[in-house]
């Protein structure tokens, strides 16, 4: 997968994309990842990338004309032609899901242009195929911290990027559900003791005791995760039985 970040704080970057399984996913050559100063594209001397917005108001916006010079010079690199995706990171967009980074991780090439200011000028979704992605319901200083979660969450998910692929399709949320208690070694420590199930070598029971346990956090922290049309009858059950528990 090609990664190109568009941004006027490049140096955001410089950390991040050299540890962990980036790092590890780019020297297996898995993934390439680039990043460009959108202000190289402006045309002034002062590398000017916002501008006032018509009708006046507080804050600024993101100019065109920096912001399609930067996307277009990193859309027409490469003699191939792959499939790419552009993702504007702004408060406005779809929130980000595990779902939607499954959906990413599929494609050759990803273009993310990190917004800024107020928000960048209507027209750049008319002229491509932008969509918007939010990480969340809370305001931050720019699009680079968002533009750094999507791409861990999409790049993780790449076949080949963990050294054991079910790894990514056990954690919170593969299964649209938040994930289990998990537990390590000492089985005793300052008088907690780890679940006697987890230590009974019942590979069955281990399953469904997991499966319990993520409905039960779910339920308390985050219901709406739950497809209650898609439940078995065995889930079901373990939900009245949560519910009858705590009554």
């Amino acid at each position: 997968m090609l990664i190109d970040i568009l941004t006027i704080f490049p140096d955001m970057f410089s950390g991040p994309l050299h540890e962990s399984l980036i790092q590890k996913a780019k020297e297996r050559n898995l993934i390439k990842v680039r990043t460009h100063n959108i202000r190289n594209f402006a045309e002034d001397k002062h590398k000017t990338v916002d501008d006032t917005p018509f009708g006046g108001g507080g804050g600024m916006v993101m100019k065109l004309k920096p912001l399609c010079g930067a996307l277009e010079s990193v859309m027409g690199q490469g003699k191939e032609k792959l499939e790419t995706r552009i993702i504007l990171t702004t408060a406005c967009g779809e929130k980000f899901s595990q779902k939607k980074a499954e959906e990413l991780s599929l494609t050759d090439h990803l273009i993310i242009i990190c917004g800024h200011y107020k928000g960048t000028d209507e027209r750049l979704k008319m002229l491509y195929p932008v969509e918007e992605i939010s990480i969340g319901d809370y305001v931050l200083t720019g699009g680079e911290i968002p533009a750094l979660a999507i791409i861990d969450a999409v790049v993780r998910l790449i076949p080949g990027v963990l050294g054991d692929f079910e790894s990514a399709q056990t954690n919170s949320f593969f299964d649209g559900i938040l994930g289990p208690p998990q537990y390590t070694r000492p089985a005793e420590f300052r008088g907690l003791k780890v679940p006697g199930v987890l230590l009974s070598g019942d590979h069955q029971k281990i399953i469904s005791w997991r499966k319990k346990e993520a409905l039960k956090r779910t339920l308390h922290r985050r219901p709406d995760l739950i497809n209650w049309e898609q439940l078995t009858d065995e889930e079901r059950q373990w939900i009245m039985e949560i519910e009858s528990d705590e009554r």
